[in-house]
């Protein structure tokens, strides 16, 4: 009994102070007394007989069902807390010294906790201890506006601040894992979709159970940062007006100490400014996005509504390339770095070079440049549309605009001329897809509809050679109905993080149903041991990228006629732990072809000979490749404008 009432002083000590504090306040002049204390205590203990007494309200929802009213739930409220009350004075008067430690030391945590929450960066590249040892002026602020109010509007606003300040560190959270995969902050209006796809991932990537426990784990620790918070910083609010005098002169010191800081621009180690506004500078950023994001919101809309080749009559769309096996991929995650990093590009140029030369052996030759894409470590997506649409589409807003929209798109255009079957093959897509009208495919198959039955690589469904495969069985070696020419768009998905485990190429002749990959996704690394180790991610990321450009070059060499046009790409740069925290965004793509004219159509692009562009090939914005493509191969612009 003794040890469960130490507990319980100890678990309340912020509490005792708080109210200790308001009593001060109220009647300097009476102190807490433990005869006060035992006072309060029969007081409690009469309202607990009176309210036993037989028939009343507050006992029979134990003796005959009914539910207390009001009145006694408050009573019975009134005896815990006066018990409770007791017992801590009477543990506090037992063991002074350990409860004077024991409030200094959550005072200290308090403080501690609410500073690193005002000054903490958004980054994880901007974490260090310099950071932590700023002066914020925000709490200077918040501290002079706690010691000007009476006790009932302090603690309330306390509170306040300090659920703000808890929402506020979550955003710097998110931000910097939006920063790490996405390469840029989180977006309070537009991103908290994406936080279901994060999910999706995390359980194709380590497992349901995990997911969940991670899932589950990160709400209860938001929870719990937002409650501590709003504790810490009620308590240090009491502990101010207990301490008026004293509070007051360190208030107006630590303003003194912040200006100078500030005007004479002193630093702690490593170049970090003294005097900080992290937390006032976040909100205004903050409160700038979602201006601007609901501005751009109806800005690109106008923006979408006028299209260079919108009128563009069927017969003046892409003449040049009537006939013609046209084919548009899309290599997840092939990003510049994969070709100029020294550790993923050792790898990746060997097979580049050695692919152009294969290739160069079937008939097929090869131009090559870099796209600057319209996103950073994933959201796949806003690649793909930037590049068929012509349009930035830089975010979800954006994109579910461009979807909506008649914008014409470069796959769109070809089903328009009537002259071509249009086909997507999409292993990635495991749902509903009505993106596939924006896009012009007469027909789509996704992940279940390509009869895999072997296992999956963690993200990836199913390895990019067995999905090349089927489409060579159930689309490309079928001639499309009325002599018409096909035009196919593929998604290749087994560069996708986390690599690993990565496929291995087989022999072509012995895909079958996919079975034959289980032996090689048992033997492969596990995710979680390659997400853990920066420099293995490097080496594996490269490892998957050579195995997507080969399956395609081998399916290309084993399968493409005379008639073959295949353009790929791809659609991201990896995430910054792979591609570096100051990585372009530049993507590499390559135009193949054994008629040699559909290469001298773009012979004025200077692009690279072969796979591999040159370092210093022409770089274009991703959005500007539809209008160069299809004025390359004989389209007429007849502009639209609503």
């Amino acid at each position: 009994m003794a040890a469960g009432s130490e507990s319980g002083a100890v678990v309340s000590e912020a509490e005792a102070e708080a109210e200790s504090g308001a009593r001060s306040e109220a009647d300097p002049a009476v102190p807490e007394s433990e005869d006060a204390v035992s006072e309060a205590e029969g007081r409690a203990d009469t309202a607990t007989d009176t309210d036993a007494t037989p028939g009343d309200a507050s006992t029979e929802g134990s003796a005959g069902g009914a539910v207390p009213d009001a009145g006694g739930r408050r009573r019975g409220w009134a005896a815990w807390s006066g018990r409770v009350r007791v017992r801590r004075a009477a543990w506090r008067d037992a063991h002074p010294g350990a409860a004077s430690a024991i409030s200094v030391g959550i005072t200290v945590l308090c403080a501690a906790l609410v500073i690193a929450a005002l000054v903490m960066p958004n980054t994880l590249v901007g974490l260090g201890p310099a950071k932590f040892l700023r002066i914020p002026s925000e709490g200077i602020v918040a501290a002079a506006v706690a010691l000007a109010l009476p006790r009932r509007p302090r603690v309330v606003l306390a509170a306040v601040f300090g659920i703000v300040l808890g929402a506020l560190t979550l955003i710097n959270f998110l931000d910097m894992g939006f920063t790490e995969y996405l390469g840029r902050g989180f977006n309070a209006i537009l991103d908290w979709s994406l936080l279901g796809d994060a999910e999706s991932y995390l359980e194709d990537t380590l497992g349901k159970t995990a997911t969940v426990a991670v899932s589950v784990g990160a709400v209860v620790l938001v929870l719990l940062l937002v409650v501590l918070l709003a504790l810490a910083t009620v308590r240090l609010s009491n502990l101010l007006a207990r301490h008026q005098r004293q509070a007051t002169r360190g208030t107006l010191i630590a303003g003194v100490v912040w200006i100078t800081c500030s005007s004479f621009g002193l630093q702690v180690a490593g170049g970090v400014p003294l005097a900080s506004d992290r937390t006032a500078n976040a909100l205004e950023l903050k409160a700038r996005q979602v201006r601007d994001t609901l501005h751009d919101e109806a800005e690109f809309r106008k923006v979408a509504k006028v299209d260079a080749f919108g009128n563009t009559p069927a017969d003046q769309l892409v003449p040049d390339l009537r006939g013609k096996d046209m084919i548009f991929t899309f290599i997840e995650s092939y990003g510049r770095s994969a070709i100029e990093d020294p550790i993923e590009a050792p790898g990746v140029d060997s097979t580049l070079d050695a692919q152009t030369k294969a290739l160069a052996k079937a008939g097929f030759a090869a131009k090559s440049g870099w796209l600057t894409s319209a996103t950073y470590g994933g959201s796949s997506w806003l690649g793909h549309s930037t590049t068929m649409s012509g349009l930035w589409v830089s975010n979800q807003q954006r994109y579910r605009t461009v979807m909506a929209s008649d914008h014409l798109s470069i796959t769109k255009a070809f089903q328009k001329t009537g002259d071509f079957d249009t086909v997507g093959v999409m292993p990635g897509i495991q749902k509903g897809w009505p993106e596939q009208s924006y896009y012009g495919l007469d027909k789509v198959y996704n992940a279940f509809q390509l009869g895999y039955q072997g296992p999956k690589f963690s993200w990836s469904t199913m390895p990019d050679q067995y999905a090349l495969q089927q489409f060579q069985e159930r689309v490309h070696s079928k001639k499309p109905a009325d002599g018409k020419s096909r035009m196919s768009f593929v998604i290749l998905t087994s560069s996708h993080q986390p690599w690993a485990p990565i496929p291995k190429m087989v022999p072509w002749d012995q895909l079958g149903d996919g079975s034959v990959f289980d032996a090689i996704q048992k033997a492969g690394n596990k995710a979680s041991d390659v997400i853990a180790d920066t420099t293995k991610s490097r080496q594996e990321y490269g490892k998957s990228v050579q195995y997507s450009v080969t399956a395609l070059s081998e399916w290309l060499q084993r399968y493409g006629n005379d008639d073959t046009v295949l353009v790929f790409l791809g659609d991201h740069q990896p995430i910054a732990r792979v591609s570096g925290n100051h990585a372009n965004r530049d993507v590499p793509i390559s135009i193949v072809a054994k008629d040699p004219k559909v290469l001298d159509a773009i012979d004025s692009w200077n692009w690279t000979d072969g796979l591999r562009p040159a370092h210093d090939a022409p770089v274009w914005k991703m959005n500007s490749f539809r209008d160069k493509f299809l004025t390359a191969y004989g389209s007429t612009p007849h502009p639209k404008k609503n």
